[in-house]
């Protein structure tokens, strides 16, 4: 049976002892911890030379390496001329470090992540010097990183942003100064310790991933609890459990052993490497770097991940884009609505020129995102300051501009997919620009607009239950119309109603694109009639469900008076097709604001103007992507996939996301708000055909109602609401 004695400058309390095979060899393994003293570990070494047939020596500092220069602590340079002079073998494990420790990113970026799990992450080294070879790789995978050393190692208030950066220090600051005590001349000045303390907090807070040195663990995170530690992924080196359960009293959700573990016992990587000397009967200048690859392959020799809450977790992230949709938004700033009391009556005009030139900046944190399949997703809402209006003014690179410093931030964040919301998805060429432009993958959110869209008009058909709905198909026995019909989000509702309805009407200025659709939806549909118009008002008295998608920037695109009763109109645009005004003009039309989703988990953020937990189709797309780890340019330009329609469908419910209560222009619409409207609809039919009617009052007293003609209700009031359950999208809708 052959040796192995690791002897350790770390604390004796974890000594430990116990016999295994490994590559077919029998092995006893024996720990020493010396509590830091480097005389009794010199002892040691000395008295079971000849005993051992290779000696380990744990919890020493390796060799920095950086560029040619090799910097090596004193205590650790003495143990090593001791071994030198010594018969048995002595090693710290640096040759499997190497290895293993660059195969440990590589194999948790591709295993957890798709080759993107660390894609953009904000990482605080808090030794880069220590961890050089780890930040090499980690840059490889994002460009926000971070260097606690100078702050660390002598007291100067300052964090190094790049390996650039961590290159010049050690190559010069440090080794000057490693002879200057300023560390312990800063400590002893109380604003510049204060600056310290301050400065590290900060970056720990914001960091996503800390990668913690072996040595001195407990110095580095002793100053740091939940608020800071919370929720980070933490990288690390032979994680005994002891700093497990620390990490895990301190909130961190996900931790990162480099140091492969193969036995029973959490063990060094000194240990192990003696245990491969011995195993091939070689000094360590004879094992190259492929005789280690070949052993950590075949032993599967993988790096730990904890999960000190969970069996396993993924978080990732991402960024969308907002922005004003009118002078309305600027009213809710109290600043400025302080202000106009005593302004001018053009106050506002100045107001949103002005803001279109503001810079991009972070409008809210989005957390408590969770899929049912276990993966979590963060995200930043980045606003820009233009309206529509101010945006149709100026020239489509001025807002590729905005966007794209928005894309920086959004990287800078740490977010791996950035999605773009309202108009700034219809600027220019649709995205096209900027996803080739931008640092990040970009999506505009339009496909899965399109399928919500007809999703909340099929439901909001099927609850005013005055439409005959064909079981057999599935198919609705009713007319619709498209308008804006060769936009993209317009084009594939147009392709998704033929498959549902009776006849389509679509409806376009441009009408060659309308052409070429129509002959699309043919060979898709050969049943479908299909009509095309450059004219809303031909057709618009016969359609029982309209879908506006024309994104006019507030212009009205049709006549709501004209509108056949108990006709649902799904206002798609953004900013909306119709007022509010409009809108109260005719309580018998249910208008809707296209299809809003209910996204899973417990979302927090900022008010976005929709109730809790809901949000825009838009935005649902690049969470539905993150959340799928599909971190890729998905929906850009005028014309959308069919494919990826019916992908981003697939992933939203597979990812838990689901039809949000339907709501309009005074929010969410109620069972009884909607049978209020079909009432009034029947009692509007029955006096155009002169039939007598029942009418369903509404208990609920909103603008909805104001314009509804003033009669006597009926000796008999009953109401009955039949229960109603949410269901997706008719997959004929969809395939």
């Amino acid at each position: 049976m052959k040796k192995i004695v690791s002897i350790s400058l770390g604390s004796s309390q974890g000594n430990y002892e116990f016999s295994t095979q490994f590559l077919g060899v029998d092995f006893q393994v024996r720990r020493f911890g010396t509590d830091g003293n480097v005389e009794k570990a010199a002892e040691l070494m000395k008295e079971w030379d000849k005993k051992a047939d290779v000696i380990g020596l744990g919890d020493v500092k390796f060799p920095y390496s950086i560029g040619s220069n090799r910097v090596v602590r004193r205590d650790t340079e003495t143990l090593i001329d001791i071994g030198k002079n010594l018969k048995t073998p002595v090693t710290i494990g640096t040759a499997l470090r190497r290895v293993a420790y660059e195969w440990s990113l590589r194999h948790v970026n591709y295993q957890l992540g798709k080759g993107n799990y660390f894609s953009n992450a904000r990482v605080l080294f808090m030794s880069g010097m220590f961890s050089y070879q780890l930040s090499k790789v980690m840059a490889e995978y994002t460009p926000n990183l971070v260097f606690a050393d100078p702050l660390i190692e002598k007291g100067i208030p300052i964090l190094l942003k790049s390996i650039r950066d961590l290159d010049r220090y050690a190559l010069s600051v440090h080794q000057v100064m490693q002879w200057i005590p300023l560390k312990a001349i800063t400590s002893r000045i109380s604003p510049l310790q204060g600056i310290d303390n301050y400065l590290f907090r900060k970056a720990v807070k914001a960091a996503q991933v800390i990668v913690i040195p072996y040595q001195d663990f407990h110095q580095y995170i002793q100053n740091f609890f939940v608020d800071e530690l919370g929720g980070k992924i933490v990288i690390s080196s032979t994680v005994y459990d002891d700093r497990v359960q620390l990490l895990k009293e301190r909130g961190v959700e996900i931790i990162i052993d480099t140091t492969p573990k193969i036995l029973k016992q959490v063990v060094g990587v000194n240990v192990l490497e003696a245990m491969i000397m011995t195993a091939l009967d070689r000094p360590l200048d004879e094992i190259t770097d492929d005789d280690l690859l070949e052993i950590v392959s075949e032993q599967r020799m993988d790096p730990r991940v904890i999960y000190p809450f969970r069996k396993q977790k993924r978080k990732t992230r991402f960024a969308f884009v907002i922005h004003p949709l009118s002078q309305h938004h600027f009213m809710k700033v109290k600043p400025i609505e302080f202000m106009s009391r005593f302004a001018p009556k053009n106050f506002f005009n100045w107001v949103e020129k002005a803001s279109a030139y503001l810079p991009p900046f972070v409008y809210s944190k989005v957390t408590g995102i969770q899929s049912p399949c276990g993966v979590e997703a963060e995200g930043w809402l980045i606003t820009m300051g233009g309206t529509p209006k101010e945006m149709l003014s100026k020239s489509p690179e001025f807002t590729y501009r905005q966007i794209l410093q928005a894309a920086k931030i959004a990287k800078r964040l740490g977010a791996q997919i950035m999605g773009l919301g309202a108009f700034t998805k219809i600027v220019g060429d649709a995205g096209v620009t900027v996803s080739r432009k931008s640092e990040i993958p970009i999506t505009t959110g339009n496909s899965l607009s399109a399928a919500g869209a007809i999703w909340a008009a099929i439901e909001a058909v099927k609850r005013m239950k005055l439409i005959k709905v064909k079981t057999k198909k599935n198919r609705i026995h009713a007319k619709a119309m498209v308008v804006g019909a060769s936009g993209s989000i317009g084009a594939v509702c147009c392709r998704l109603l033929a498959q549902m309805f009776d006849e389509v009407v679509m409806v376009d200025i441009r009408d060659a694109r309308l052409l070429a659709l129509k002959q699309i939806i043919r060979e898709e549909t050969p049943n479908a009639k299909v009509v095309v118009s450059t004219r809303a008002d031909k057709y618009i008295a016969d359609m029982d469900v309209i879908v506006t998608t024309t994104s006019a920037a507030g212009k009205s695109v049709l006549d709501i008076m004209k509108v056949k009763p108990g006709c649902v109109i799904t206002d798609v645009a953004r900013p909306l097709d119709l007022s509010p005004e409009e809108v109260e003009k005719r309580p018998d039309v249910l208008v809707i604001e296209s299809g809003e989703i209910e996204l899973p988990g417990n979302p927090e953020m900022k008010d976005i103007g929709l109730p809790p937990r809901v949000t825009y189709a838009c935005m649902a797309e690049v969470i539905a992507l993150a959340l799928e780890g599909r971190f890729e340019t998905y929906t850009v330009g005028r014309e959308i996939e069919w494919q990826k329609v019916n992908d981003i469908y697939d992933l939203a419910g597979k990812h838990g996301m689901k039809l949000a209560a339907i709501s309009g222009h005074n929010g969410v619409f109620s069972d009884e708000d909607i049978a209020q409207v079909a009432s009034l609809a029947r009692k509007a039919l029955a006096i155009k055909q002169k039939k007598p009617v029942q009418v369903i009052h509404s208990k609920k007293k909103k603008p909805l109602l104001k314009l509804v003609e003033k009669s006597k209700p009926p000796a008999k009031k009953k109401v009955v609401f039949d229960h109603y359950e949410e269901q997706p999208l008719p997959r004929a809708a969809i395939h």
